[in-house]
């Protein structure tokens, strides 16, 4: 920590409490506050933050928090997008890889694999901040006054993207169908990235919700069948 220069009559500050100050250069200080508060903001919510803790946690003064987010949800809003970005353009340049590799033949497995295998990369080798990430994307999905707005703002891109290729992979399939087994699909992957626990206590060990190169695999084929089961062609017996 550093030490402060003395004069014969300097008083000594009282310590302030929490993380020391870190100087830093400003894109550096930026990256630090986005950081301390993803990790606050997953483990106990938008609500049960407040800029003050922000800031302390990235050992600077809170008007710097201000001044480079503005209110809170400008903050918040910035914690979500900066990996969102990383995540749905990989998934994107994905599918589109798959789908012009495929030659017209695309499988539906081969498409979710294609589709879900980034967010479990990321959360698997991206270091604790990936996976701080994984658990406030589940908790904002789930939340039932800004949830959806968020999660369209910066995730619908890519999911509407993965639509065209379903529509190709399930042709026939009606429109309405398609959007409730992606739904069913959203709920689930959003809850295994968040890596809650539950499996493991309802298991009783047997099986482990950080084993994600494991759940990556279930969960492309659970969605597959998913997707089978609720989208029957126009032909055949749809609803």
């Amino acid at each position: 920590m550093a030490t402060r220069s003395s004069t014969p009559a300097a008083v000594p500050k009282p310590a302030r409490r929490g993380r020391p100050p870190k100087a830093r250069a400003g894109g550096d200080t930026r990256d630090s506050i986005l950081d301390a508060a993803e990790d606050l903001f997953s483990k106990h919510g938008f609500y049960g933050v407040t800029i003050r803790e922000v800031a302390r946690e990235a050992g600077v003064d809170t008007a710097l928090v201000h001044y480079y987010f503005g209110a809170k949800r400008d903050l918040f809003d910035a914690v979500f997008l900066r990996r969102a970005e990383v995540w749905n353009n990989e998934r994107v340049e994905a599918i589109n890889r798959y789908a012009e590799a495929s030659d017209n033949q695309m499988t539906l497995e081969g498409l979710l694999e294609a589709f879900l295998r980034p967010p479990f990369e990321w959360s698997l080798k991206g270091g604790p901040g990936w996976k701080q990430y994984s658990a406030l994307v589940a908790q904002t999905n789930a939340n039932p006054t800004f949830g959806g707005e968020t999660m369209a703002r910066y995730f619908d891109p890519a999911i509407r993207r993965l639509m065209e290729l379903l529509k190709q992979v399930l042709p026939g399939a009606r429109e309405v169908d398609l959007y409730w087994a992606y739904h069913m699909l959203s709920g689930a992957l959003t809850l295994t990235l968040g890596e809650t626990g539950r499996l493991d206590r309802l298991s009783g060990g047997l099986a482990r919700s950080g084993d994600l190169l494991t759940a990556g695999d279930y969960m492309v084929k659970f969605a597959a069948a998913g997707f089978r089961a609720c989208c029957p062609s126009q032909g055949t017996g749809s609803r």
